[in-house]
């Protein structure tokens, strides 16, 4: 009667092992590949996007001290971070006193009032990033 209860409880015993076995085998082969694919995943999530700023006026001409827009989107920008317009004056872009915040989807507009009369240079800037230059002729 011993033997027969050593017997069996060595057969079941052998039978979990190589259950376990298998089973582990199975999750060690998934194992490598899970690993291997997610320092990819991680490296792309890494890399921000590249900061951007577009911008449209909604006029391209007004006379002097009239109310505009000057609308756009922003990419790689956090949603709060300033917006400031700039003047090219003298060759220089200067900054004027107009800047709004950029909404939690990356877009902002910005009223903006000009009274240097001819064609103006104007762009968006929020910290190193600067949109491409547009104009709008002064009255």
């Amino acid at each position: 009667m011993v033997s027969k209860r050593r017997s069996l409880r060595i057969a079941v015993v052998g039978v979990l092992g190589a259950a376990s076995l298998a089973l582990a085998g199975t999750a060690m082969a998934a194992t490598p590949a899970a690993h291997t694919a997610t320092p990819a995943v991680v490296a792309q999530k890494a890399v921000p996007a590249k900061a951007g700023i577009t911008a449209k006026p909604s006029v391209s001409s007004v006379r002097a001290w009239q109310l505009f827009r000057v609308t756009g989107q922003t990419t790689g920008l956090k949603a709060g971070s300033k917006v400031t317009l700039q003047q090219k004056q003298h060759g220089k872009w200067v900054s004027l006193p107009a800047s709004t915040g950029i909404s939690r989807n990356g877009s902002y507009s910005l009223g903006v009032k000009l009274g240097l009369k001819g064609k103006n240079d104007l762009r968006m800037v929020s910290g190193t990033t600067v949109s491409p230059v547009f104009n709008v002729t002064v009255r």
